[in-house]
């Protein structure tokens, strides 16, 4: 059979580029590509860069602060501009979005500004009615923003809200306690808006190291957030110019703005998927092997719809392997086992990779090293803010499981500790290294005693109650 395309993609984010690029330029496929909205996807444009952005530019006022304690007179951060922050702001993503683009055109990818969905196992229908046919076809079209299902939700904001605001609130409430809650909330408050985060759990990011959910949550309280765990809004009403919420415990109060982070769900309704034979998990994820292949042979899907592991990095990585291995002979899995993430609050941010330690102590036996301190410069001008380091290492083999930061620059400092970790590094050769001194990371190969040991029978008492 002769097909348009050797490939075509649905999405242009960060995983389908990163195939659609290899594909073509490395291995000379004829490739397509699809993309509804702006190319680079979640990350680029609605999500971790301009993110970052915004929370460089809300830490300007505790910059000031640490100046003034280091003796910087008359160091005041001045009033924060939004408007200007934003024209800015778009610039710079028309700038990456035009890279992308660019890198694609560099590669001779076909690129249709069109929203695309199966017609069959080889066919691709453009929003105009255009029908494409490839040999393999490529899903990644990320996910989307979670509502919770309450009345009055459409009244409310998405984090892709926030990025495109005409006036910041004067206050705000931020509903769900995840990474995108934690570091919005961050951003909020920095910038000006009085913000209350309500989440039902009893601490924030769920799924983190229990001690490091501790500290996140009250480094929030402690730049002014105002945190109420064991809450959730139950409906949304209008009332003036203001958002009056009904909260379930019977109070109500109101906002100039809510922002719901409460998750996000793949993005695969009216693609064409299940018409096509392609399978689907509760969530709506598409179901992948450990090729990325879906129920469908000449299906394969990568990135935040196939619901694994949702990091941009991740995505990249999966859909160069499938370049690799389908167009390159290349064959390659990815390892989904030990990855890094941080969550960018501040002053401090958390960084993990490994096992947490309720993890670890229902593995096993293992041992906790654990340093508390506060960094030096802040310390010097005044802060008593504290950084946490933990290792987490096998009581047997000595191999370190987990490794938990929450300090300025953490994520700096955690991709540098997931390369030997991955390559099984033992607490030993942790030790083994000398310190660069004076710095934070020098605490990761000084702690010398364990600070407690967990697991021995399974059902560690620290543990279960982190």
């Amino acid at each position: 059979m002769t097909f348009d395309y050797d490939l075509f993609v649905i999405g242009g984010g960060s995983g389908g580029v990163r195939a659609a690029r290899i594909a073509a330029s490395e291995y000379g496929a004829r490739v397509g590509l699809a993309e509804e909205s702006r190319m680079g996807g979640t990350c680029v444009i609605r999500g971790c860069v301009p993110k970052k952005l915004m929370i460089f530019a809300s830490q300007a006022e505790a910059h000031a602060a640490e100046a003034r304690g280091y003796g910087w007179q008359g160091a005041e951060a001045g009033r924060f501009d939004w408007q200007a922050f934003r024209h800015k702001l778009d610039a710079e993503l028309t700038r990456l979005e035009g890279a992308y683009t660019g890198g694609l055109v560099a590669a001779d990818v076909d690129v249709h500004k069109s929203r695309a969905r199966l017609a069959d196992a080889h066919t691709v229908e453009l929003a105009d009615g255009q029908r494409l046919t490839a040999k393999h076809i490529l899903i990644a079209v990320g996910g989307r923003p979670s509502l919770p299902g309450i009345p009055g939700q459409e009244l409310g904001l998405i984090s892709d809200d926030l990025f495109t605001l005409d006036t910041l609130p004067g206050r705000v409430l931020v509903v769900g306690g995840g990474f995108i809650a934690c570091e919005f909330a961050t951003i909020l408050q920095g910038l000006g808006s009085r913000t209350v985060l309500a989440y039902r759990g009893d601490a924030v990011l769920r799924g983190f190291d229990g001690e490091m959910r501790r500290h996140v949550t009250e480094q929030l309280r402690m730049i002014g957030v105002d945190v109420r765990l064991g809450t959730n809004p139950a409906r949304l009403q209008r009332e003036g110019e203001a958002l009056r919420v009904d909260f379930e415990d019977g109070g109500s109060e109101t906002f100039d703005a809510v922002m719901f982070a409460t998750g996000r769900a793949p993005y695969t309704k009216g693609l064409g998927l299940e018409e096509a034979g392609v399978r689907l998990g509760g969530r709506g994820e598409i179901v992948v092997d450990a090729w990325s292949q879906s129920s469908v042979p000449s299906i394969f899907a990568v990135g935040d719809v196939t619901d694994r592991v949702n990091l941009t990095p991740v995505a990249i990585r999966e859909g160069h392997s499938f370049a690799d291995t389908v167009f390159g002979a290349r064959p390659r899995q990815v390892d989904h086992g030990l990855v890094a993430s941080a969550v960018y609050t501040r002053p401090h941010e958390l960084a993990s990779v490994g096992l947490t330690e309720e993890q670890a102590a229902a593995r096993g036996p293992a041992l906790v090293y654990v340093a508390s301190f506060r960094p030096m410069r802040s310390l010097f001008a005044g802060s008593d803010a504290r950084a946490v380091m933990k290792l987490i290492v096998d009581a047997e083999t000595d191999k370190v499981l987990g490794c938990h930061i929450f300090g300025p620059e953490a994520g700096e400092m955690i991709q540098m500790v997931a390369v030997p970790m991955g390559m099984g590094a033992t607490k030993a050769d942790f030790d083994a290294a000398i310190a660069v001194h004076p710095t934070l990371a020098e605490e990761l190969v000084t702690m010398r005693k364990p600070t407690r040991r967990i697991g021995d029978d399974k059902t560690d008492k620290h543990a279960a109650s982190a």
